[in-house]
């Protein structure tokens, strides 16, 4: 690897304190799910993250841009909220020198850094669909232009999982384009305590930039050019691999209490998050303990388990647990 690469490698695991005791300025606790942010960032992916009301997620997701000085925008999403809403619209202009009328392009919301989309599945497919093209292709098409989105892009989605009524599950072409799919749970009582003592001051505290967008950028490329074991790569193939019922060499359980299995960008995700959470942790190259940290948030919203798990009360977490420790 590049000695400059390594450089900006080091800067980052140098960095990652910094970037927690600035975020722990505003947010209580939360460890591991800010943990998980910065392998997603860092990794140029997206999160779906799930939690009841009321545990800062947005809060989280706001400290995080200005942290890394960058533009942040909230989208609610809403069973009314039109694509145009999202993306942008042209309007009818008039140009004042000479009366002549033209389209003019207003950009939509998604024209941030950090997006984040509030409550996705309250808006039908259609406009749920407005955010494939900007995830998978960093761009926006409104009519016959084609807009680049500004770089870096981060979007992070939150399900409310306890009111199903009125909601539009998303379509498994939608779930794999998030890299991630986090669980936010409820503070402790030491944090719950301490979030109680400081929510009136929360919104005036100020925090300190870390790095700009330029630099997370030149952060995402050296990672790429991390190199990984050839075991590392087998083991996480393996692992994606497993998860289908029809490939021949995964266990029983699987073929009985899985429907679907994940597809091939599962196991680049798990690469490249290996490699991310290792350049965090100050490691030339991921090892398999990279690869079974996050095992569990790149692969559970891809396996679609069976009646016969949903029977035992197996969801597909359970189902992922089992099979690294049958593969062990």
């Amino acid at each position: 690897m590049p000695k400059k690469n390594i450089e900006i490698l080091e800067k980052l695991s140098d960095a990652k304190q910094k970037i927690k005791a600035e975020i722990h300025k505003v947010i209580v606790g939360q460890e591991e799910i800010i943990e998980q942010f910065l392998i997603a960032l860092f990794s140029n992916g997206h999160c779906l993250l799930e939690g009841v009301p009321g545990l800062a997620k947005t809060l989280l997701i706001s400290t995080m841009a200005r942290v890394f000085n960058m533009k942040f925008s909230r989208i609610q999403f809403t069973p009314d909220l039109m694509p145009s809403d999202i993306t942008g619209t042209d309007i009818l202009a008039e140009n004042k020198a000479d009366g002549k009328r033209y389209f003019e392009y207003i950009k939509g919301p998604i024209f941030a850094n950090i997006i984040l989309a509030d409550e996705i599945n309250r808006t039908p497919p259609k406009t749920q669909s407005a955010l494939l093209q900007a995830m998978q292709e960093y761009q926006v098409t409104a009519g016959n232009q084609t807009y680049e989105l500004e770089r870096p892009f981060f979007v992070l989605a939150t399900q409310n999982p306890i009111e199903q009524e009125g909601t539009y599950p998303l379509p498994e072409a939608q779930l794999d384009r998030f890299m991630f799919y986090l669980n936010i749970d409820y503070p402790s009582y030491e944090e719950e305590k301490e979030i109680v003592k400081k929510d009136s001051i929360s919104s005036f505290v100020s925090v300190s930039s870390v790095f700009s967008a330029p630099e997370i950028i030149e952060i995402q490329k050296a990672i790429t050019h991390i190199p990984v074991s050839e075991h590392v790569i087998d083991y996480a193939l393996k692992l994606t691999r497993s998860t289908r019922p029809l490939y021949k060499n995964a266990p029983d359980f699987i073929k009985k209490w899985v429907n679907w299995g994940a597809g091939p960008r599962a196991s680049q995700y798990l690469v490249y998050a290996a490699k991310t959470r290792a350049a965090l942790d100050n490691r030339l190259t991921p090892s398999v303990e990279d690869i079974k940290h996050i095992a569990n948030i790149v692969l559970q919203h891809r396996v679609i388990v069976s009646f016969a798990a949903e029977a035992e009360g197996l969801n597909s977490k359970d189902v992922i647990k089992k099979l690294i420790s049958s593969l062990e």
